[in-house]
């Protein structure tokens, strides 16, 4: 009992090692985002970090279109980065955890 304890911290110990390495990767991962029009493009890691923000001219002349796109294309950005975030992250913990019964149906 107490050897299939140890074994369960080591690999939980091991699950969480893999989740930070998992969260250091993620920063390499680079999401880009346009506007409809491709007028304004974001680009968000998967940690959801803006990383650059490029704007066309012609939205210059227009602030409340400017931070009408601004919103709209940040979120969508960052609406993607989450779902590869959250899906890489679950993935990356999964792969670690010792095999509990019942954790599976707790997990969902």
């Amino acid at each position: 009992m107490f050897g299939d304890m140890m074994g369960m911290m080591g690999k939980l110990k091991e699950a969480q090692k893999k989740v930070e390495e998992t969260k250091k990767r993620l920063d390499t991962i680079l999401i880009d985002e346009h506007s409809n029009d491709e007028l304004l493009k974001v680009t968000i890691t998967a940690n959801r970090k803006i990383n650059a923000v490029t704007i066309d001219n012609k939205l210059l002349e227009d602030k409340e279109q400017l931070e009408d796109y601004l919103v709209l294309t940040i979120n969508k950005a960052i609406e993607k980065a989450t779902q590869i975030h959250e899906s890489e992250l679950a993935a990356a913990a999964k792969e670690g955890m010792p095999n509990i019964p019942g954790l599976d149906s707790l997990m969902k």
